[in-house]
């Protein structure tokens, strides 16, 4: 019978096992006690500008437990980065009996440069006298700054010129877009080129930082749209006949941008488009980041795209306008206008190019965008990166 007793001994202890991995055995009333459940939060805060500030995750137990409850923790990345958005941590979380919650504390380090927001985990494993329910937390830290750091090389044009006066300028050196200079116009409609962008008047699409204007093209959903820009004018406030306009930017790029520098007539409102006349100072596509045009468009309402003459001119040597600041010029005179980048020439027009009627010698105002798709450029694809910002030092004009 020895060796009987023994098997059943053996199924015994294998029943007592599986027993105690579903639960606590209580050896007075022989029932099994389920352990409590462990959870873990999601956490958010704002970034910050000096120093280390905490983010706190929440660690909750559905039930009190009458032991201590353990368990290992650590951090991962996700798109915040470890030693530069938070410091790493990898530690064992206590929860004293009869309590249900505790905190996993991990310390953000803050800067002041306008960024995405960012996220990354902490993972919980290993208990002890729990068993886990949610063990991934996912911490946001949410961006609150408007500072980007922009390396200032590349061309630049003086302040003056022999035998001009500078007559309006706009340096971008205050803390906010001059609205008496400025207006922002808004929506998602297309533009007439079947564009992508809702153009807003919000700060995270448009913004001074550091001496210089930034637009500040985003995937994001937005009152119907899945991307936002901005589109500045100064119509009303701000237009010139004639004269040499300079404007010193560094531009974006990419699969579907489109930035843009460029003048419509004052009498559109009068006239519509193209009649008015258009100067596009500078376009760029963002799949050809090292060309930029310099266009003119005329002609009867609505014939702008056959009533129109440009040139492209290319940097060499495979330099993107995306690295450097350089500046976009036009001289702007009767009847004649010649388009320049970094004070070399490379496309001009005259009244005798033009057929019908020449729509510019008279007043103009100045238009800064960046599109996110449309006819010419395309559309964006897996290839863009977002966000796409293009930076304007100054604009100056001088008559």
């Amino acid at each position: 019978m020895y060796p009987l007793n023994k098997q059943v001994f053996f199924v015994y202890m294998m029943l007592s096992v599986s027993i105690l991995a579903c639960g606590e055995d209580d050896s007075i009333s022989g029932q099994v006690t389920e352990l409590p459940k462990l959870s873990i939060e999601n956490a958010n805060i704002l970034e910050g500008d000096e120093g280390l500030t905490s983010m706190n995750f929440k660690v909750l137990m559905n039930t009190p437990s009458d032991k201590a409850v353990t368990v290992n923790f650590q951090t991962e990345e996700i798109s915040a980065s470890e030693t530069e958005d938070y410091i790493p941590r990898q530690d064992v979380l206590t929860i004293a009996a009869g309590l249900t919650e505790a905190e996993i504390s991990i310390e953000i380090l803050t800067d002041t440069l306008k960024e995405n927001d960012e996220q990354f985990r902490v993972k919980l494993f290993n208990p002890s006298n729990a068993s886990l329910l949610y063990a991934e937390g996912v911490g946001s830290i949410r961006n609150d700054d408007t500072y980007v750091y922009v390396p200032d090389d590349g061309y630049i044009t003086p302040e003056n010129y022999p035998g001009y006066t500078l007559v309006w300028q706009d340096e971008f050196n205050g803390s906010t877009i001059n609205s008496s200079d400025w207006t922002h116009e808004l929506g998602a409609s297309g533009w007439g080129n079947n564009e992508w962008q809702n153009y807003t008047a919000r700060p995270e699409n448009s913004f001074l930082s550091d001496g210089k204007l930034i637009i500040e093209a985003r995937e994001e959903s937005y009152q119907g749209a899945d991307y936002t820009s901005a589109r500045m004018i100064t119509q009303g406030k701000e237009s010139f006949q004639f004269g040499r306009v300079d404007i010193r930017a560094k531009l974006p790029e990419g699969q579907g941008i489109w930035p843009a520098l460029w003048m419509l007539g004052n009498e559109i409102s009068n006239v519509g488009w193209p009649a008015c006349g258009e100067i596009d100072i500078m376009e760029l596509v963002g799949h050809e980041p090292s060309t930029v045009h310099g266009t003119a468009h005329w002609g009867p309402q609505g014939q702008g795209f056959s009533n129109y003459q440009g040139n492209g001119t290319s940097l060499s040597g495979g330099e993107k306008f995306s690295e450097k600041f350089h500046v976009f010029s036009i001289i702007w005179e009767p009847n004649s206008i010649k388009w320049f980048v970094d004070d070399e020439q490379y496309f001009s027009l005259d009244n005798g190019q033009v057929n019908g009627a020449y729509p510019f010698n008279g007043e103009f105002f100045f238009i800064f965008n960046v599109a996110v798709g449309g006819n010419w450029p395309g559309y964006p694809d897996a290839t863009t990166v977002f966000p796409q910002r293009m930076y304007v030092d100054y604009i100056r004009v001088f008559q």
